[in-house]
């Protein structure tokens, strides 16, 4: 299955133009006024960096702007899709997997897919990558290089504190480990601006890259 195009906004203009009893055109639906180029914009960093408020930020400017756009959140990802699994690397390397089939799937669709994941090991990252250049499906890398320090200062599910206090183990970042991507195609220091501002930059790059 190949990329999906982009619209032909030309055609739809002349669509919405002339519709109706006569023109031998049916109006146009809400599907056919949507940008149909899919893909996927992975948001990779420790817990508490901010990934996924990022990523509804900016699922909600893709989403006034046509876009058709759906956000993988790692939570839900794990109830519903690898419940299966535990926290080992070789079960985080096959959620990712798994998560990036889908992201995969929905970008050679038309979708923007917003995946605020951790995705802790390089050669998990690399493979995803890879099966989107292997499939045509535009893929962007988003490091939120947020630091330790301050993503147990958010703490926001409290995993920092547990892992603290010996009541779990494996966090990323503390006592298991978080490569870093060396080449991403974006990075965002979260702590020094803005949701907004945050969700901005990556807006900017997938415009300037023909995505938005």
């Amino acid at each position: 299955m190949s990329a999906a195009e982009p619209a032909d906004t030309a055609e739809t203009a002349d669509t919405v133009g002339n519709t109706g009893p006569g023109t031998g055109r049916a109006p146009a639906t809400n599907q056919e006024n949507h940008v149909t180029t899919g893909a996927t914009v992975w948001l990779t960093g420790l817990p508490s960096a901010g990934k996924t408020t990022i990523a509804h930020e900016l699922a909600g400017r893709l989403r006034e702007d046509g876009h058709l756009v759906e956000v993988l959140d790692g939570d839900e990802i794990r109830e519903f899709l690898t419940a299966g699994l535990g926290f080992s690397r070789a079960d985080r390397h096959t959620n990712v997997q798994r998560i990036g089939f889908v992201a995969d799937l929905l970008a050679r669709n038309g979708v923007k897919v917003l995946v605020p994941v951790i995705a802790p090991y390089a050669d998990s990252r690399e493979a995803v990558r890879g099966r989107h250049a292997a499939s045509g499906a535009a893929y962007v890398e988003v490091h939120v290089a947020t630091p330790v320090e301050v993503c147990s200062e958010r703490d926001v599910k409290g995993l920092y504190a547990k892992q603290a206090a010996g009541e779990i183990s494996g966090l990323t970042g503390v006592d298991d480990p978080y490569e870093a991507p060396e080449t991403p195609d974006l990075r965002i220091e979260s702590q020094d601006q803005t949701v907004q501002e945050s969700a901005a930059l990556v807006h900017k790059l997938l415009t300037e890259r023909g995505l938005a």
